[in-house]
C-alpha cells in the first residue's frame, strides 16, 4: 500500500467516525415513519467531495451500515430501507458536477408520477427540477451545490416513500411548506459543514490531507493555502 492509499484510509476512517457520531444527533422525524433525520444528513454529502466518490460513497455505506448494527440491526419499517440509499445520491451529486445530477432527479420525477398517488400530487415532484436547475450553477455557488444535493435526496426518497407508503394526496400537498423550510435548513447546514470540515481538517491536518490528496478547496478556507 502506498503512502497516499494510507493516509487516505487514515482520513476514510476518521470520516466514518465522525459520520458515526453525526448519525446519534437526531433533528426531525419523518412523515409515515419512525425514522429520524439527523445531524449526518448534513455530514453525509459532503464527504465524496473529500474523499473522492468511490471512497465516500465506500464511507457511507459503511457509516450506515455500522448505525445499523448499533442500533439492533432491526429493520423497524421500509423506511429503514429506503433511508438508505438516498445519501449516497445526495453524496454522489455535491462530489462533482456530471450528467447524472441531471438524470437522477428526473428519473425520480417519472417513478413518483408512476404511482397513481403521485400523480394526484404531480406538483410535489416539481421540487425536483431544483438539482437540475442547480446542476448549472453548481461549481459556482456552494449554496447551489448544497441544494442540489439535498434535493437529489429527497426526490430519490420521496419516489421511493410513494412507492412504499402511498401516503395521501393531502399529505404530499401538506408536505410542500415543511420541505421548502427542511431542504433549504439542510443546505445550509450542508454549505457550512462543507467549509467547516475543510477548515478544520486545514488546520488539524493539513500537512496529512496533501499527502492523501484530499479534496480541500483553496476558496473556502479561512487561511488560503
Amino acid at each position: 500500500m502506498t503512502q497516499q492509499r494510507k493516509k487516505k484510509l487514515y482520513f476514510t476512517i476518521v470520516f466514518i467516525a465522525v459520520g458515526l457520531l453525526a448519525f446519534q444527533v437526531s433533528l426531525s422525524k419523518l412523515v409515515g415513519s419512525n425514522v429520524n433525520f439527523t445531524l449526518f444528513d448534513a455530514f453525509g454529502p459532503i464527504t465524496a467531495a473529500f474523499l473522492g466518490t468511490l471512497p465516500g460513497i465506500i464511507a457511507l455505506i459503511f457509516i450506515q451500515g455500522i448505525n445499523f448494527l448499533i442500533h439492533g440491526a432491526q429493520v423497524i419499517d421500509a423506511g429503514t430501507v429506503i433511508r438508505f440509499f438516498p445519501m449516497l445520491f445526495a453524496a454522489l451529486y455535491f462530489a462533482r458536477k456530471t450528467k447524472w445530477n441531471i438524470i437522477i432527479p428526473l428519473l425520480a420525477m417519472l417513478a413518483f408520477n408512476l404511482h397513481p398517488i403521485g400523480r394526484s400530487a404531480w406538483y410535489y415532484s416539481l421540487y425536483w427540477l431544483i438539482p437540475v436547475a442547480m446542476y448549472f450553477l453548481q461549481n459556482k455557488y456552494l449554496l447551489a451545490r448544497s441544494l442540489g444535493a439535498t434535493f437529489t435526496a429527497h426526490a430519490v426518497g420521496g419516489a421511493a416513500w410513494v412507492w412504499a407508503f402511498g401516503l395521501s394526496k393531502e399529505i404530499w400537498t401538506g408536505l410542500i411548506p415543511v420541505v421548502a423550510f427542511e431542504r433549504a435548513m439542510f443546505a445550509v447546514g450542508i454549505a457550512v459543514m462543507y467549509v467547516l470540515v475543510n477548515n478544520l481538517v486545514h488546520a488539524l491536518m493539513a500537512e496529512k490531507a496533501k499527502e492523501a490528496n484530499l479534496g480541500l478547496e483553496p476558496k473556502y478556507l479561512y487561511k488560503k493555502i
